[in-house]
């Protein structure tokens, strides 16, 4: 089997990337292997389905700028596809004095980023919106929405393949070598020879990257495991839509929410705790080898050290349903430890480089015959047709 471009991941950023080489060059012949036997299984298919508006991340960054293009894109083509998304708004709330000059920086980096009609609340306007949510003061932010990222990554499939692209599944990469004209792949069932690769495997970005160029990249992928649980149904009257916190500026995640699901139920979480394996979405799921790698990593040994006691907290709320809804109970006080049921749990490909720092922007790393996606944090889901632009140009730039 021989391809113009191979791209390597089934998540929603390869089949967004698939779609727009597509769309670009039809004459091309483009396959997306996936190790699964389904696409859309892991990031993709067990985030929270929010569609980011552009709020948190710094003005001109390659986040705001694909996030904002990113949901003009994703909502024009759900119109078109008729996939189903609500645009709900969500409130962003300050439980403490202190937090509210972030709450500030935020409605500046909204306004930054053009989203319109971003306004501050004061606690009593914010009863309006979430009549059971406490603060001392919050934004609301009309933009944001809700849609099921795996609904939207099945679409960006079928139009894909209605424009010739192929997808294998049960396609799991094992090894990449570079001939003189094209790039062997060996996958668990056969051999394909590709032009050029673009990887776009997630979690895996990392090893699919050394398995090409034959050393580790810079980067390491770590994986953090995000656990929520459901409200129960006679309970979700306490939250209208989502229901933020004001984030860490110095942590990559954005602490526990709430948020109603376009699937229906309202979920509470996540929080942020590493996980012993790649794909580790249960507390027992551990992977020696893949465990050794990320705790020898210099980078995680630096952010463990920089982090500690906010990843003890991470950890407790893990094991403790009391701590996690302790927690929950500063955005909303009347929840109760027995309102909420074990929900799902998702797993973040969170890069770390060797100085301990948590990227959190887009990386993108070339070479002269392959495209690597090393990290594509949230909001990549929403992000998606725009990074598939971003990539589709630069794997073009090397055919033509």
């Amino acid at each position: 089997m021989r391809y113009d471009i191979t791209i390597i991941g089934g998540g929603i950023v390869g089949l967004a990337t698939g779609l727009k080489i597509k769309t670009q060059r039809p004459d091309l012949s483009v396959v997306i292997l996936e190790k699964e036997n389904s696409l859309a299984r892991h990031q993709t298919g067990n985030n929270s389905g929010v569609i980011h508006s552009g709020l948190y991340y710094k003005p001109g960054s390659l986040k705001a700028r694909n996030c904002i293009d990113g949901y003009r894109q994703l909502l024009e083509f759900c119109e078109t596809h008729s996939v189903p998304y609500e645009i709900t708004g969500k409130v962003v709330v300050a439980t403490e004095k202190s937090q509210l000059p972030q709450l500030k920086m935020l409605m500046d980096r909204g306004l930054a980023n053009g989203l319109s009609g971003i306004r501050s609340i004061r606690p009593e306007e914010l009863k309006a919106y979430e009549p059971y949510c406490r603060g001392l003061g919050a934004l609301h932010v009309p933009q944001t929405g809700i849609v099921d990222y795996t609904a939207v990554a099945l679409a960006y499939a079928k139009a894909f393949q209605d424009q010739g692209g192929e997808i294998l599944t049960s396609h799991k990469v094992l090894n990449i070598n570079t001939l003189n004209d094209s790039i062997l792949i060996t996958t668990s069932q056969e051999e394909i020879r590709s032009g050029l690769l673009v990887n776009c495997a997630g979690l895996y970005a990392d090893k699919i990257a050394e398995l090409h160029e034959g050393q580790s990249p810079d980067i390491r992928i770590i994986p953090f495991r995000g656990e929520y649980y459901k409200i129960k149904k006679e309970r979700e009257y306490l939250v209208k839509n989502l229901i933020y916190p004001v984030p860490d500026p110095n942590f990559p995640f954005l602490g526990v929410h709430f948020t109603r699901m376009m699937k229906g139920g309202v979920e509470a979480g996540p929080n942020a705790v590493m996980a012993f394996k790649k794909e580790g979405y249960k507390k027992s799921d551990f992977n020696l080898k893949e465990f050794y790698e990320a705790v020898t990593w210099p980078g995680l040994q630096k952010v463990a050290a920089k982090y500690w006691k906010t990843g003890l907290g991470e950890y407790q709320r893990s094991f403790s349903k009391k701590a996690f809804t302790k927690a929950l109970q500063a955005l909303l006080p009347d929840i109760q430890e027995s309102d909420l049921v074990a929900g799902g749990a998702g797993v973040r490909a969170q890069a770390c480089d060797r100085d301990g720092g948590l990227l959190d922007d887009f990386a993108i790393r070339e070479t002269a015959n392959a495209v690597h996606v090393i990290n594509a944090p949230s909001p990549a889901a929403t992000s998606a047709l725009s990074i598939g632009d971003k990539v589709c140009s630069l794997a073009l730039s090397k055919i033509e």
